[in-house]
């Protein structure tokens, strides 16, 4: 199989996202890869694609014991023999694993790093075919990366180990200029293609707020998102205890997540997390790094954390199904004081040298620094976050706090001179409070103490509220017109560019809000029709009725087969099942993220369903799709045959599928065939596939799919694939209208336009002559 055939059978999917194709393509070439991709972006196929067409063993190597067993959970329930070895499995489940990876059994395997160079795995791995080695989350190899790991380090050593160097993939969501160096680096990675496809993740809200009680408004919101999943970050254990007991008495289905709590209770914690027993949990951040929890709707911050890069990882674990999803910021000043006591007292960083240990203490401060920053700018919040991992936007994104909150322009020059001059006046000695405290005219013992009553500055603004003051302190900190040193005083200091609002008469305007302090979308505010999916689907009230049918049946299946119920489907495959209404194998098989291995297996009893719901709300069966679009068959013939005992986390279980086809050729359009076939004035391309599978052998030749076919007339031209709220839709072209292919626009029970694509004669028969001449070599 090709890389678009295993796409679609194994993953469900009719194309590859932005990047995913030139990965794979140059991991296939045997060339080394560094891909920075958002979470939700598909990091995963990059690699597992590339692992089903090679000949080797595929090593993924992973941080966590959650990812691996998510991941390897994902990839066994569409067909794929994968398995983990980490120190969740016992002896003899460890060596039962390593007995089937040396019997070829798997064509992927997770192992932790601290595995790599034990005596045991090392004799495995020295006599096996290792074609690629992949390392995931690997911004952990560097000391300048948020998530610095040392077992990674353990990588070159293990690759320098083996007989013949594999090609190796490095994956990472965050990181920036210098992680992304460092990874290369450290990693020895050989004239890689490196790509970063953005970081932007479009379906996610942002939004701050700094209420007076942080947990009346975290209530006030689960209230209006009850029926669906979160996470509630918090600084520390202390914090998360006391959120998950106050929850828990309100009534809400909480659990809880810290380094405190024993292995066996954050195993169990996290299990009725992922499997939607306790869909709401409260946790340190040492909870989350590789939970592939599709569904996941918000993330809270209850407080803020201590650099952009962690909270931009915490915060992209909602919304990887690509549904609209909630990422709030709950700011309170102390935050800050937390962090800097957490960095001040980092025990992670005893092992370096001390000025090494100094330089990450002083990076650490100025990411804190702006991280802080992020809470009270009032420029657009994505775009701010972008800005930081080095991308640049418009400053408008239309869904943040601040690009729905009404601002204005205000000259801000005279604060700002005045806030510069303090500075300048009392020679750089004191921090922000001070500063901002003495141009307010602040009559404290501090402020007295340090004379600052008798700078020329004094009482200066004394009619500005503070918190303008703080506003306008930041947007000068923020755009280098004032620095503040990397110390744990924090003293304010002057830069080059504030000569030129103190000598050179620079205006200086910011945003401000027009009707309060810090404008934030209202907590649980929602406005019009759900709205579901990247595409943001508007779901009607039918189709909400449908689409919780549908959730009540995968949670069921789910249950049963003892997986998290997105390892079945994905809200966002439920949610396009209600929008398509399938009512058949192929329209079913049109659905993202339904393969054949899926469709064998959960496919009917969905079908049963949906076909069910629109009989009784009184539908016809025919396609309601997305736009005008014929929504393409996709009609391959036999999933792979898979026989033998798989071992996940050292279980075994049988998969298998029917067997006895795996011998068949692929369709060849021959001259016999050709000269019996019916043409008629007009004819769909289903009933001229059809014809031609009745006339082959069908004891020795597979059966000719007709994606197959409209894969041939796009790459001939006739159509072209366009995407439309990122679905393809197929359009023909000039050249296949004068190929006599005509489209026929319709309209669906519900009100939408789509395209049935019919072939004249002339077409029929160039069609047959593409196929002749596919088979013969192109000539």
């Amino acid at each position: 199989m090709d890389k678009n055939q295993i796409l679609k059978q194994y993953f469900g999917y009719d194309s590859f996202r932005d990047g995913q194709e030139l990965l794979i393509d140059s991991i296939l070439r045997g060339q080394d890869v560094l891909g920075i991709m958002p979470t939700g972006a598909g990091k995963s196929i990059c690699y597992q694609v590339p692992a089903l067409m090679m000949k080797g063993i595929t090593l993924v190597i992973s941080p966590l014991i959650s990812l691996m067993k998510d991941q390897v959970g994902a990839l066994n329930s569409v067909g794929v023999h994968a398995a983990y070895l980490n120190s969740s499995l016992t002896q003899g489940q460890y060596r039962k694993a390593l007995e089937y990876a040396r019997a070829g059994r798997y064509p992927i395997i997770y192992v932790a790093p601290e595995r790599l160079v034990t005596e045991e795995f090392l004799d495995f791995a020295q006599n096996a075919d290792i074609s690629m080695v992949a390392v995931d989350e690997a911004h952990c190899v560097s000391q300048w990366g948020q998530d610095f790991r040392p077992s990674y380090l353990k990588i070159v050593e293990f690759i320098a180990r083996l007989p013949k160097r594999p090609v190796v993939g490095a994956f990472t969501a965050t990181a920036t200029k210098e992680v992304r160096d460092d990874i290369i680096d450290i990693l020895m990675l050989q004239s890689p293609e490196v790509l970063t496809t953005g970081f932007d993740r479009p379906n996610l809200y942002f939004g701050v707020q700094t209420p007076k009680d942080k947990y009346a408004t975290m209530k006030n919101y689960l209230e209006m998102h009850r029926e669906e999943s979160g996470i509630i970050y918090c600084l520390t254990r202390k914090v998360v205890e006391e959120v998950c007991d106050r929850l828990r008495s309100d009534g809400f289905p909480a659990t809880r997540y810290h380094a405190g709590l024993s292995d066996t209770e954050r195993r169990q914690n996290q299990d009725d997390f992922i499997y939607d027993r306790y869909p709401v949990m409260v946790a340190t951040n040492a909870f989350g790094m590789g939970i592939d929890k599709s569904n996941v709707r918000y993330v809270i911050h209850y407080s803020m954390p201590k650099n952009m890069e962690s909270y931009y990882q915490e915060a992209g674990r909602a919304g990887r199904d690509g549904e609209p999803a909630e990422c709030i910021l709950l700011y309170g000043g102390q935050d800050v004081v937390t962090n800097q006591f957490f960095i001040d007292n980092n025990q992670d960083n005893q092992e370096m040298d001390p000025l090494t240990r100094d330089l990450v203490t002083e990076r650490d401060r100025d990411r804190l620094r702006k991280m802080t920053f992020y809470c009270f700018t009032n420029e657009c919040l994505r775009d701010y976050i972008l800005r930081y991992f080095g991308e640049y936007g418009s400053n408008y994104c239309g869904n943040c706090a601040n690009c729905l909150s009404q601002f204005e322009e205000v000259d801000v020059t005279e604060i700002a001179r005045a806030l510069i001059g303090c500075v300048l006046a009392c020679r750089q000695r004191y921090g922000t409070n001070v500063i901002i405290d003495t141009v307010h005219g602040a009559n404290t013992a501090k402020i007295r103490q340090y004379r600052m009553d008798e700078n020329p500055h004094y009482a200066e603004l004394a009619k500005v509220p503070t918190y303008k003051l703080r506003q306008v302190m930041n947007y000068l900190m923020l755009n280098e017109y004032l620095a503040v040193t990397n110390d744990e005083y924090a003293v304010v200091k002057l830069t080059g560019k504030s000569k030129l609002i103190l000598e050179e008469d620079e205006t200086v305007t910011m945003k401000m809000a027009k009707e309060q302090e810090h404008p934030a979308k209202a907590a649980g505010e929602k406005k019009g029709k759900k709205s579901r999916g990247a595409a943001a689907f508007e779901l009607d009230e039918e189709d909400e009725k449908l689409f919780e049918i549908l959730r009540g049946l995968r949670a069921e299946l789910a249950k049963k087969e003892g997986v998290p119920p997105y390892i079945v489907f994905s809200d966002k495959s439920l949610v396009h099942m209600c929008v398509i209404r399938p009512v058949n194998r192929n329209e079913m098989l049109s659905v993202s993220g339904v393969g054949e291995f899926k469709y064998e297996k959960y496919g009917e009893v969905f079908l049963e369903k949906v076909i069910e719901f629109n009989r009784e709300h009184g539908k016809t069966d025919d396609p309601d799709s997305l736009g005008a679009v014929e929504f393409s068959s996709l009609d391959y013939d036999v999933v792979q045959d898979y026989e033998g005992d798989v071992a996940e986390a050292g279980e075994e279980a049988a998969v298998r599928t029917s067997a006895g086809k795996k011998n068949k050729t692929e369709f060849v359009m021959t001259e016999e065939i050709a000269s019996q076939l019916h043409y008629s004035a007009r004819m769909s391309l289903s009933d001229l596939v059809g014809q031609m599978n009745d006339l082959r052998d069908e004891s020795t030749m597979k059966r000719l799919t007709i994606k197959v076919v409209e894969q041939m007339l796009l790459d001939e031209g006739l159509f072209e694939l366009k995407f439309v709220n990122r679905m393809p839709l197929r359009k023909i072209t000039e050249y296949g209208t004068d190929f006599g292919i005509e489209a026929e626009t319709r309209i669906s029970s519900k009100g939408n336009e789509y395209e049935v694509f019919y072939y004249t004669e002339e077409a029929q028969r160039g069609i047959v002559e593409l196929l002749l001449t596919a088979e013969n070599g192109g000539k």
